[in-house]
Parts: C-alpha cells; sequence; structure tokens
C-alpha cells in the first residue's frame, strides 16, 4: 500500500481541505473594504500595493505545487491558490486603475516581475526528468512562500505588544488565518505531504499566538479604558 490511502483517510482529507477553501474565502474577500473605499474616493491614498503583488506570487507557486505536474493528489491545494490567485490579480488591476502614474508604472513592473518568476519556476521545473525531484524543489519553493506569508503577520503582533492594542489587528481576519491553517495542516497530514502541514503548522501556531494577543490585549484594553473613570474620584 504505497501511496494508496484508506477510505476514512481520503475522507478526512477531503473534508479538511474543503473547509481550508471556504476558509480561506474570508481571508481572500479580507480586503474588500479597503478597495472600496479606494473606489469610492477614486485613489490608492497611502495605501500600499506590494501585499497584493507578494499574495499572487504565493498563490501561483503554491498552486503549481498542487498541480499533478509536480505533487500527487493535491486537487485541493490547487483550488484555493487558483481562487487566491484570481482575487489578487482583480485587486492588482483596481489598484492600478485608481493609482497615480508613478504607482502604477511600479505596480505593472512588479507585476511583470511575477509573471516572469513564475513562469521561469513552472519551465525549470518541467526541465527536472526526475518527478522525486522537481517535487522537492517546488515544493520547498512553495513552503518558502507560504512560511514568509504567515510570517508577515509578526509585524502586526510587534504592533500590538508594543501599543497594547488590536486596533490592527481584526479578529474575523486572524480567526480566518488559524482556521484556514489549521485546516490545511490536517490535509497535509492526512495526504503525508511536508510540503503542506509544515507552513500551514507554522500558520496555525501563528495564529493562535495572534489571537491569544487579541484576548488578552483586548481585555486589558478594556479595562484600562474603565479604571480612570474610578480612579478619578480618589
Amino acid at each position: 500500500m504505497s501511496r494508496s490511502m484508506l477510505p476514512v483517510d481520503t475522507l478526512c482529507k477531503d473534508a479538511a481541505g474543503v473547509a481550508g477553501n471556504i476558509f480561506a474565502f474570508g481571508l481572500f474577500v479580507s480586503p474588500v473594504p479597503t478597495f472600496r473605499r479606494i473606489a469610492r474616493n477614486r485613489s490608492t491614498e497611502n495605501f500600499s500595493g506590494l501585499p497584493y503583488i507578494y499574495a499572487l506570487l504565493n498563490c501561483l507557486v503554491t498552486l503549481w505545487y498542487g498541480t499533478p505536474f509536480v505533487s500527487y493528489d493535491n486537487t485541493m491545494v490547487t483550488s484555493v491558490n487558483s481562487i487566491g490567485a484570481a482575487f489578487q490579480l482583480v485587486y492588482i488591476i483596481l489598484f492600478i486603475t485608481y493609482a497615480d502614474k508613478r504607482k502604477k508604472v511600479r505596480m505593472l513592473g512588479m507585476l511583470m516581475v511575477d509573471i516572469v518568476l513564475f513562469s521561469v519556476i513552472v519551465v525549470g521545473s518541467l526541465e527536472i526528468n526526475n518527478f522525486s525531484l522537481r517535487r522537492v524543489v517546488v515544493g520547498f519553493l512553495s513552503c518558502a512562500a507560504l512560511i514568509s506569508m504567515f510570517a508577515s503577520p509578526l509585524f502586526i503582533i510587534n504592533l500590538v505588544i508594543r501599543t497594547r492594542s488590536v486596533e490592527f489587528m481584526p479578529f474575523y481576519l486572524s480567526l480566518s488565518t488559524l482556521l484556514m491553517s489549521a485546516s490545511f495542516l490536517a490535509y497535509g497530514i492526512f495526504n503525508n505531504d511536508p510540503f503542506v502541514y509544515v507552513p500551514n503548522g507554522a500558520g496555525t501556531i501563528l495564529g493562535i499566538m495572534q489571537l491569544g494577543l487579541y484576548s488578552y490585549y483586548k481585555r486589558t484594553s478594556t479595562e484600562e479604558s474603565t479604571e480612570p473613570l474610578i480612579l478619578s474620584f480618589a
């Protein structure tokens, strides 16, 4: 029984993958309020388009890893990253539409860099005739891309600790990150794929940290907001 799985394992893997796709949707739609504001004001203001450029490349690389050309039975990885790439591309197009000339040129240039890098990865990996080696090479690239994406909230975590405020760490975004990561952690385990469960394991840990900090500092800020009303009379 080499790569085949028990029916129960297959069912659990598919259920975890479907759940991961559903929870990922919460992440993909999280920038919608930002783009409503951009469209309403017809300006990108001080918003940066870089996160969407990085997210697009991450989705494309991980999508490629999930295809049958690179790995075994990773349909859910392909589907979630296909949807993610579509969302990021729409956000980038909207950003370019409302950006000033300087930002337009910069964003178009970075979009071209994404396309070139992804093309190099696809063509280069297909030149590797050994399927196992191809999977390892693309797997490491996908793993690195996912870990860097999950590590980006470390800046927000540091900001929350310094400011003792959860203003810049939305609860539902943190919850969606945790649920999606935990789902794909389970998916990777059931599929025996370290290039899926390792980065999503890191994402799960970071998601738990974010929710723990949210709970602690939300409670602290609530207590601090009420205490001065009592202490001021002393």
